[in-house]
């Protein structure tokens, strides 16, 4: 009986502290997305204060035209007069937290008007997070273009 008691009580623990992670890792996912859609307004606004902020001073993104672009590259193309985004947004947007690190798959939608001509992007991006000193930081974001039907 005392056997029966204690199993029924180790399971018990187990399953509260799975679902304490479980829950802890969505709240962590919660603010990855947060970050995400901030990412997305700072964008919008050109805030590149902003975006020094999310980014990692290691970053790197490799663009949709398979281009490498360090942290200080990525900054001074949102900086650029001829770049003007009115919209970038993300959509079937899913995520997975490992502990520190994250990652975000989806699919990012940006409209606007670069070097005088309008434009519709829509990219499929993974984006990978690694937290630090209790603060998340994109360390690096891949698109993919998805080309128009």
């Amino acid at each position: 009986m005392k056997v029966l008691f204690a199993s029924a009580a180790a399971l018990a623990i187990f399953a509260f502290s799975a679902g304490f992670a479980q829950n802890a890792a969505s709240d962590e996912g919660g603010r990855v997305l947060g970050l995400e859609n901030a990412w997305n307004h700072a964008i919008e606004a050109k805030d590149t204060k902003a975006l020094d902020m999310l980014l990692a001073s290691t970053f790197v993104a490799v663009e949709i035209d398979g281009s490498i672009s360090s942290k200080s590259e990525f900054l001074a193309s949102i900086k650029d007069p001829e770049y003007k985004p009115s919209q970038a947004v993300n959509e079937q947007v899913n995520v997975q937290v490992y502990g520190d690190a994250a990652i975000v798959v989806g699919i990012f939608r940006i409209k606007g008007i670069e070097k005088g001509k309008p434009y519709v992007h829509r990219e499929r991006f993974t984006d990978t997070w690694i937290k630090h000193d209790q603060t998340w930081q994109c360390v690096a974001s891949h698109s993919t273009l998805i080309p128009s039907k």
